[in-house]
């Protein structure tokens, strides 16, 4: 999982993780603005939110959409509202997350 922020500054990051690991799958939690504009080289699913809304609506919007299984998660791109309702959600669900960001020595997983 990742959150892909307005800012596009952010989105190469974002795009080298998701081509240059193996992912089982990819979720992105974006606006639709995110969704129409960023090319990612591998297919991924969209949580489409609107970061005006509310923090708890914000964070319900994510949590309903969690994938099952081991998560992953990048918050190099994104707000911070969007950054704490993905982790509210995540701790909520009771689900255990896995950092992982580009580093110059390659993926770094935390």
């Amino acid at each position: 999982m990742a959150v892909l922020g307005a800012g596009k500054g952010s989105w190469g990051h974002v795009a080298r993780l998701i081509a240059e690991a193996s992912w089982g799958r990819i979720l992105l939690v974006s606006n639709d603005w995110g969704k129409t504009n960023f090319k990612p080289a591998k297919e991924c699913e969209w949580i489409i939110v609107n970061n005006r809304v509310g923090f708890e609506v914000l964070k319900e919007m994510i949590k309903e959409k969690l994938p099952e299984g081991k998560i992953v998660v990048s918050l190099v791109s994104g707000s911070g509202k969007e950054h704490m309702a993905l982790l509210a959600a995540l701790k909520e669900a009771g689900r255990e997350i896995e950092l992982v960001t580009l580093t110059g020595q390659g993926t770094k997983y935390y």
